[in-house]
């Protein structure tokens, strides 16, 4: 059979026969990688049978649909459970966590008949990790196979329900001249996997590399393909894992899930603001506590600055966990409107514990971290900071105010400054201050 080059972009999945320094759909540059495929056979045409359109109302749909793991941070993040039929991708960095997040839900659904595929450890190895780890049943069925034909052929002669393969760099199609892991090879696997699961109505979980920006390996056409694409990520000097829904068919994608990594496996943490919290001790300049939301959840976080001489001629701006933008918008508003001047200073703002928040409530407490620092006086203790800040300098109102202050409330805080709202709160051990005004809210702050 001949064969013949193409040359397909990592990003888009465009195949040009020629190799361009610039892919011509994307606009990326250096991501057309080289591919061997073999030529395909001419067939003829066949009659095939005819589908028919289907009333919506005449679909039978039951409202009790989801597999539920038992793992809650894990069906939170899914929006309440497996759905059968579906392809969910689960990548993140080597050595995370991703394979033990996958024992652990086949122990959970061991009543779903799970069948975990491997492709990358062996049947020993397996049984090594599971030693370790709590409660793996054994009779959970395990596969060691990297061979596509044989493992569709498994999934269609068994009853497994719940089919988890690790990991789809692996897994090669002998049907296709290319190497596993390959372009080629990584999208013909997940779309014949994703006929696979929606002709038998069983769910497939894939567990998928990533590249060392943190992107899925592969053409970006895998993520298109599949139901779900969840990130599992964490930062390896500390020991908990997020596991956050970058795409989901049937659920949100603003929700985490807090996982702490242990001896024996992965925890849930109900309450992170706890863990987030747990190092704090005596109030420090440059350091507050903020209100942040993630999906459905509140979280109390440790939001630290520092304002610094500089000895550059241009000042420093370093951000870890929030964005650069933000912390320079906030830094011409508090020079704006207040006549605080950083064009000598340099300035670093971390979120603590290495986790990245993008909501704009938390910005009135960057200010006040940014004006601690300055100032180098601390913020009252038990004192939680939650608003965002307009250009000309007011504080603007916030979703789930009452959902912050009541997390705050459970955790000790004594005292929360909140936008000016319409509505009455009553809370009655946390006293709340509305401010309306960012220089109203830091006179208060330090008065």
């Amino acid at each position: 059979m001949k064969t013949k080059t193409e040359f397909i972009c990592t990003n888009c999945g465009y195949k040009s026969a020629r190799w361009q320094g610039r892919c011509s759909q994307c606009g990326e540059w250096d991501t057309l990688e080289e591919s061997i495929i073999a030529a395909k056979n001419r067939v003829k045409l066949i009659e095939v049978e005819k589908s028919k359109p289907v009333p919506l109302n005449d679909i039978i749909s039951s409202n009790d649909y989801r597999l539920r793991t038992g793992i809650a941070e894990f069906d939170r993040v899914l929006g309440g459970g497996i759905v059968p039929g579906s392809v969910v991708l689960i990548g993140g960095d080597p050595g995370i966590g991703k394979s033990t997040l996958m024992l652990q839900i086949c122990t959970q659904i061991n009543n779903y008949l799970p069948l975990y595929i491997t492709g990358e450890e062996s049947l020993q190895q397996i049984k090594h990790r599971s030693a370790r780890l709590n409660a793996i049943p054994g009779n959970l069925e395990i596969l060691s196979e990297t061979n596509l034909e044989t493992i569709i052929s498994t999934i269609e002669n068994s009853e497994q329900n719940v089919i988890i393969i690790d990991s789809i760099q692996s897994i090669y199609s002998s049907q296709i001249d290319s190497t596993p892991g390959s372009i080629v090879q990584v999208r013909e696997c997940a779309s014949r996997l994703m006929r696979v699961a929606k002709k038998l109505n069983k769910a497939i979980m894939i567990v998928g590399h990533v590249t060392k920006e943190g992107f899925i390996a592969g053409p970006k056409i895998l993520e298109h393909m599949v139901d779900t694409v969840l990130q599992f990520e964490g930062e390896k000097t500390y020991s908990y894992r997020i596991l956050r829904a970058i795409k989901n068919r049937y659920g949100s994608t603003n929700e985490i899930g807090v996982f702490d990594m242990q001896s024996a496996g992965l925890v849930e943490v109900s309450n992170p603001s706890e863990l987030f919290l747990v190092n704090r001790s005596k109030p420090d300049p440059g350091v507050v506590i903020v209100a942040a939301m993630e999906g459905s959840r509140s979280l109390l976080l440790e939001v630290q600055a520092l304002v610094s001489s500089t000895s550059y001629s241009m000042p420093q701006r370093t951000v870890n966990g929030i964005e650069l933008r933000r912390l320079q918008m906030i830094l011409a508003v508090l020079e704006k409107r207040l006549g605080i001047k950083f064009n000598h200073y340099d300035v670093f703002a971390n979120v603590a514990g290495g986790i990245s928040i993008n909501d704009p409530a938390i910005d009135l407490g960057i200010a006040a971290a940014l004006v601690s620092s300055h100032r180098d006086e601390a913020i009252p203790e038990h004192t939680v900071i939650m608003g965002e800040i307009g250009l000309t300098g007011e504080v603007r109102q916030i979703s789930n105010l009452e959902q912050r202050i009541a997390e705050a409330a459970k955790l000790g805080i004594k005292k929360a400054f909140v936008p000016d709202y319409k509505n009455e709160l009553s809370f009655d051990n946390i006293e709340i201050q509305r401010v309306s005004r960012i220089s109203l809210a830091l006179t208060n702050i330090f008065s």
